[in-house]
């Protein structure tokens, strides 16, 4: 588990892949989140897998990460 208290950067640096993260970045209109597992991350990037595609995201524009919990397991339908 990487220490939280790390800046965004250097914790997506130090984080080990496959980690579950959340990621607040910088868009045109405002920021968005970026939550999946951490599938690499290099000198000026990370690559988030979500539920529908892997994100791209360039660091200079990361405003906040951390390591999040697994998922909830799938509920069963109702009855």
């Amino acid at each position: 588990m990487t220490p939280p208290h790390l800046p965004p950067r250097q914790f997506l640096l130090k984080a080990q892949p496959g980690i579950r993260v959340v990621v607040r970045y910088r868009i045109e209109d405002g920021l968005t989140d970026a939550l999946g597992y951490l599938v690499t991350t290099t000198e000026s990037s990370c690559t988030v897998r979500t539920r529908t595609s892997d994100v791209e995201i360039p660091l200079g524009l990361v405003i906040a990460a951390k390591e999040v919990p697994p998922p909830p397991p799938p509920r069963r339908g109702q009855r």
